[in-house]
């Protein structure tokens, strides 16, 4: 079985503000692209069986917000092929609030957040009783870390290395850090190797595949392609090219004497069952 921890569910334009749409067109070349999430075409780009973890994302400072009974209606759609995670923002009021709603009401498994999108660091004081609320009721939490094309959220709060004395303080808690931190890799190998229930997911790398044949070359000379999960961030990028480009990852090295990735561990990844380590079976 397939598992994607990492996609989307938002329609567009609806959910973005006008600043954050315009920003996004960096991310293709200067292209606006309709972002809308259909599920049959999500399902039209993966092979029969994949489990899909699904969030939308909440983030004021830059212009995201969908509400979690969003997605758990979507999920109650597809409760079989589907998990629903909801959002907080905690730099707005009621945030609390929010997330005993979306896990105790809505019966939503797990949280996303974005901390560079929403402008606040995850080992900050105030966010204590959010860990406190995830690790008592085992909630994973996915996390952005690495780049973004949002001009205002502040690259300072997406740095791996804030999920160590998170990881420290709550060594419970199961942590994704998304996008293997990309382009601080190095940072979360480092993390992930060192903390039990702490992984990462490749999600939308494999467009970039050299600097993703470096990154994975990074997690086998560390060891730890048992903390790697696949990924996409549908809808950027689907089940089917993900897979697709990280098979080809060692193509390009190909006649050199450049290392090359084990495809036994690749593929180990690729099917990996996430849900038992996310506290999800």
């Amino acid at each position: 079985m397939i598992i994607d921890v990492h996609s989307h569910y938002w329609e567009f334009p609806r959910h973005f503000d006008d600043t954050f749409r315009h920003q996004a067109q960096r991310a293709r070349s200067g292209v606006e692209v309709d972002l809308t999430v259909r599920y049959e075409a999500y399902r039209a780009t993966s092979p029969d069986g994949v489990r899909t973890l699904v969030f939308g994302g909440k983030a004021k400072l830059s212009g995201l917000w969908v509400e979690d009974d969003i997605i758990a209606k979507y999920v109650a759609q597809h409760p079989e092929t589907l998990i629903g995670f909801l959002s907080i923002d905690p730099t707005q009021p009621g945030w609390m609030e929010e997330l005993e709603y979306g896990h105790q009401h809505l019966g939503l498994k797990g949280v996303k957040l974005m901390p560079m999108y929403a402008g606040f660091r995850p080992d900050a004081p105030l966010m204590d009783p959010f860990w406190e609320y995830t690790q008592k009721h085992g909630l994973p939490v996915l996390l952005h870390t690495g780049t973004t094309f949002i001009s205002q959220a502040p690259l300072e709060y997406t740095l791996p290395r804030h999920l160590d004395p998170v990881a420290i303080r709550f060594p419970e808690q199961r942590l994704i850090l998304a996008h293997l931190g990309h382009p601080y890799e190095g940072e979360c190998v480092a993390v992930i190797r060192k903390h039990p229930h702490v992984y990462a997911d490749v999600s939308a790398l494999h467009y970039r595949p050299f600097q993703l044949y470096q990154s994975l070359m990074l997690v086998q000379e560390y060891g730890v392609w048992n903390k790697v999960l696949f990924g996409t961030d549908y809808p950027f990028t689907n089940v089917n090219a993900s897979i697709a480009g990280l098979r080809a990852l060692n193509d390009q090295v190909a006649g050199t004497q450049l290392p090359k990735l084990d495809t036994e561990k690749l593929e180990e990844m690729i099917y990996r069952d996430s849900l038992p380590l996310l506290n999800l079976a």
